[in-house]
């Protein structure tokens, strides 16, 4: 299942240009009226630099590309998720103080044989969605909702599983003034000592803390191609390089891949992805991450509530701890100066006549 744009054609990024070129290759020789052996062979050949291609490409991305991949416009969202993976399900609405936030769902529903309360942010596919649910930057009143139905999973003993996908909490003075930050502090409290089994899922974005006001639990999950971070990295280099076109530079800095995450013992298990990434196969990412919950749901179904309590306070300890691996700068590799590069000394040889031989030598000599 590959997602489409309404056009009907995939949307590519920056970095898969040679991705694009062969995926429109293969889509002429699908749709060639020749059924020959020729046609045939040019298709499995197409078909087979593809797969490779998606591999070179998708095994050797850079932080700010997996942010760029996370941030895909046809990536899973949370309503994907919740339409494949939950089973009867039933949506709870509303705060009880003020109101119902669209950036933030709760669902009662099953996943496999699991009964369970569902939390998921979402972000919306289209310009209306995504203007009705605040391009996922949710209000103090979706952190609150969100408690409140934990609060009341808890009553009836159900586990609580939340997908994380958002840039960061609402910054708007409205959302201040109803009490975002404490909104998000109050679920961090209340989620470290909640009674049930909770999971937390990054599928997409994870920025901030209007990640965090949804991030605390048992265990913690990042798809492949996902990020979390303290920060977004265009708003990191905003503060530290006074420039917004430096989010590649705090990308890397910010440690914020599912694999640099799981090296600092933040995340505790990597979600792997279909090939080119959840927007080329949502229907096989989907299924992997149904596998990672039922299976840690039986996991943790197996300890009391108090040997779970106690794992979690451990668990939230530890991060950022003494004993935490700290992840040591990459030393970059060392650049040939521009006077020895082969474009230099080309140039040198240019403006040389050729019967000076003996000045073309002493000119490619490097100076001491």
């Amino acid at each position: 299942m590959s997602p489409i744009d309404n056009n009907g054609s995939r949307q590519y990024l920056p970095f898969e240009n040679n991705i694009a070129e062969l995926d429109r290759r293969i889509a002429q020789l699908q749709q060639s009226s020749s059924a020959g052996t020729n046609v045939a062979s040019a298709l499995r050949q197409s078909q087979r630099a593809l797969t490779s291609e998606l591999k070179r490409v998708y095994s050797n991305l850079t932080p700010w590309q997996t942010v760029q991949v996370s941030r895909h416009p046809q990536r899973p969202l949370f309503q994907d998720y919740l339409a494949r993976m939950v089973k009867d399900h039933r949506q709870l609405h509303g705060d009880r103080c003020f109101g119902d936030d669209p950036a933030i769902v709760t669902v009662l529903g099953r996943i496999g044989r699991d009964k369970v309360l569902v939390i998921g942010q979402e972000k919306g596919r289209d310009i209306k969605e995504k203007v009705a649910c605040h391009f996922g930057c949710p209000n103090p009143e979706g952190y609150r909702k969100a408690l409140a139905k934990m609060k009341l999973a808890e009553k009836f003993h159900l586990p609580v599983v939340t997908f994380i996908d958002t840039p960061g909490a609402d910054p708007g003075i409205g959302a201040e003034e109803r009490g975002q930050a404490q909104a998000i502090a109050t679920n961090l409290m209340e989620m470290s000592r909640l009674r049930v089994p909770v999971i937390c899922i990054v599928i997409g974005e994870g920025g901030s803390g209007g990640a965090l006001g949804i991030g605390v639990g048992d265990r913690l999950a990042i798809l492949e191609y996902a990020y979390y971070s303290v920060i977004s990295p265009e708003g990191c280099a905003g503060i530290l390089w006074h420039d917004g076109t430096q989010a590649d530079k705090a990308a890397h800095a910010l440690k914020l891949t599912a694999r640099d995450l799981k090296e600092l013992g933040v995340a505790d298990t990597v979600i792997p992805e279909s090939l080119g990434g959840a927007h080329r196969n949502m229907h096989d990412t989907i299924h992997s991450v149904e596998q990672y919950v039922t299976r840690t749901l039986r996991e943790l179904k197996r300890l009391s509530i108090d040997q779970l309590l106690e794992k979690r306070y451990k668990k939230i300890r530890a991060i950022g701890g003494v004993d935490q691996k700290v992840l040591r700068r990459r030393k970059p590799k060392q650049k040939i100066p521009d006077r020895l590069s082969i474009e230099a000394q080309l140039r040198k040889v240019e403006k040389i006549p050729a019967n000076g031989e003996e000045a073309i030598s002493a000119e490619l000599v490097p100076e001491e």
